[in-house]
């Protein structure tokens, strides 16, 4: 603020008061009079709210009470001040504001694990006031339960699945594993029957048809797969009907759900049996995922198959709903072919035209470019881009449905890694821990070895954005096995204080740069290659893998392509790429980065 600012505001605060003196005598309220108050309509929640989201509707019921009491204070505060207008555009007109984003934000939550209710935001809104004064009628902050009015224990549904019969003998070697499985399909039985009890009149007619009994014929069929899978690595693999056999009925009255009594044959090897049949995922010889197999986290590293620490290096798309062309299996072949690259990230925008505008054709689109990456032996990253709003737990519903689909694609994997949120912002560690224990379960239904990557707050910098480190989250970690915490750079923005924090939390956590860049991090101007080598040559050290924003041909200098580059079928080479991609290609063949 200037001077002449300062000086002028100092002024006006002056006239203001002598206002206020000389007009408590010509009849404007004083503190002695009555002052008035705010008068809201209640907002009245008729509909069952899901167990998961009561916490979070009554938390906006009691901040609508607090909107309330903040601006009667506000009238308290104000008297005498502003002209006739004042109040209206001062207090009641922000606090209607505030009550529409408020009601908005619990239609939503609802809408997460239900159907999502209308509870006319734009009618309760507005606020009056109580002329005279008086107190203002407080917000009702009871949370009808998704029980309410029925009894919850009468007459619930519950799932009626078939039987899985194994009627091939199963080899000692892969016993273990299906016996797992079955253990599994009882598991799912089990879930579906506590999501009926609890969602009792929640949704519309088809609910439990799309919430319930679609999702488990889902997670029924990526399990008979993995039976007749784990039985065809030793033994010729069977057809156990899987199609015909994941569908699920409901026994409408309720009663217990029948489960498999049947024990599978063993038989033990012999030199006798047939050939394994190779799963479809095998990697071609001398890949990445040929060389180093199933990953793990083994301490605070990302290791291969074996058990030795390794670091992968790759690049991440942009959004796919903004650069369709440019991750094919012509760039990807470029990838590992042209830079000897390990791995491709595949950012799944969830907002900004991605995917919740289409959730089935970008879900189709991220399990065929996972077919791509594997048919040449890349690991792919299944990014989970949430970025506007920043808190994961806005996407909650779509993140399940969308793992939960794309890991059942790809349950016999070896090169999927998962990861859950791109880059929560505005929210606490506290609510992405609880965000990540809702969806790795979903991921773990599937994929239960899998490698989970787990954003941070502050734009995924471990808290540095704010004012926080690592710390928080060694106090109170993601209790699942195989998972990283993720860390985001831009080189040109972010430099030796943040490497330092980088350098002190890898001693301790697990962590995988899932995205840098060389530029600011705007994603825009000049590169600083710099600072990009002293980051990566600290992730090196460690043995942090890293992937670099973007592949993409856009004007912005992060493209790692020239303009136009993703018309066409050439990705190779480096008369292809711009700075940003000539260097990290340099960085990855030569170990020294060279944008020339």
């Amino acid at each position: 603020m200037s001077r002449s600012t300062m000086r002028r505001w100092q002024i006006g605060a002056v006239a203001g008061v002598a206002v206020v003196v000389v007009g408590v005598g010509l009849g404007v309220a004083s503190a002695d009079e009555a002052v008035p108050t705010v008068n809201c309509p209640q907002v009245a929640i008729k509909v069952a709210v899901p167990a998961q989201q009561q916490a979070d509707v009554q938390r906006n019921l009691e901040l609508l009470n607090t909107q309330i009491t903040e601006a009667n204070n506000r009238l308290k505060s104000t008297v005498g001040q502003g002209g006739k207008d004042f109040i209206q555009n001062a207090i009641l007109g922000p606090l209607k504001d505030k009550r529409i984003a408020t009601i908005n934000r619990i239609e939503t939550a609802i809408g997460r694990n239900a159907a999502k209710p209308d509870l006319n935001a734009e009618g309760l809104a507005p606020c009056t006031l109580n002329q005279g004064g008086g107190a203002s009628a407080a917000q009702p902050t009871a949370v009808p339960s998704a029980a309410a009015g029925s009894d919850a224990a009468a007459g619930v549904p519950t799932v009626n699945c078939p039987d899985v019969p194994i009627t091939v003998a199963v080899p000692a070697q892969q016993k273990a594993d299906v016996d797992r499985n079955l253990e599994l399909l009882k598991t799912q039985i089990t879930e579906a029957n506590n999501r009926l009890k609890s969602t009792v009149g929640q949704g519309g007619k088809d609910f439990i048809k799309n919430a319930i009994l679609g999702p488990l014929k889902d997670k029924r069929f990526a399990t008979i797969n993995r039976i007749e899978t784990a039985i065809g690595r030793n033994a010729a693999k069977p057809d156990l009907n899987a199609e015909g056999l994941s569908a699920c009925g409901l026994n409408e009255a309720g009663g217990a759900t029948a489960e498999p009594t049947a024990e599978p044959t063993t038989v033990a090897p012999t030199t006798e049996a047939p050939a394994p049949e190779q799963p479809d995922t095998d990697a071609p010889a001398g890949t990445p995922v040929a060389a180093n197999g199933q990953l793990s986290v083994c301490g605070v590293q990302l290791c291969n198959e074996a058990g030795t620490a390794i670091q992968l290096r790759g690049m991440s798309s942009h959004g796919l709903q903004f650069f369709p062309n440019c991750v094919n299996a012509n760039s990807l072949a470029a990838l590992r072919n042209d830079w000897n690259a390990d791995f491709i990230r595949l950012s799944m925008y969830v907002q900004e035209g991605g995917l919740e505008t289409d959730p089935t054709g970008f879900t189709n689109k991220v399990n065929g470019l996972v077919d791509d990456a594997t048919e040449l032996g890349l690991y792919v990253v299944v990014d989970f881009h949430i970025l506007t709003p920043g808190d994961p737990n806005f996407n909650l519903g779509l993140a399940k449905t969308f793992f939960q689909n794309v890991t059942a694609k790809h349950a016999n994997n070896n090169n999927v890694i998962y990861e859950i949120a791109n880059e929560p912002n505005g929210v606490s560690w506290d609510a992405i821990k609880t965000y990540a224990d809702q969806v790795i379960p979903v991921i773990r239904a599937n994929s239960p070895d899998s490698v989970v990557l787990v954003g941070t707050r502050g734009f995924s910098s471990l808290g540095l954005t704010d004012g926080s480190d690592e710390k928080e989250i060694l106090a109170d970690p993601v209790d699942f096995k195989n998972v990283m915490y993720t860390f985001h750079f831009y080189a040109a923005s972010h430099g030796a204080d943040r490497r330092a924090v980088v350098a002190r939390a890898a001693k301790e956590l697990p962590l995988f740069v899932s995205e840098f860049g060389t530029q600011t991090f705007t994603g825009d101007g000049t590169n600083d290659f710099t600072s990009t080598t002293a980051w990566l040559d600290l992730l090196k050290a460690n043995k942090i893998s890293y992937g670099m924003w973007s592949l993409s041909d856009g004007r912005e200098t992060n493209s790692a392509f020239k303009q136009g580059t993703c018309a066409g079928t050439n990705f190779e080479g480096a008369g292809v790429l711009t700075e940003a991609g000539r260097y990290l290609r340099s960085r990855i063949l030569t170990g020294v980065g060279n944008p020339n």
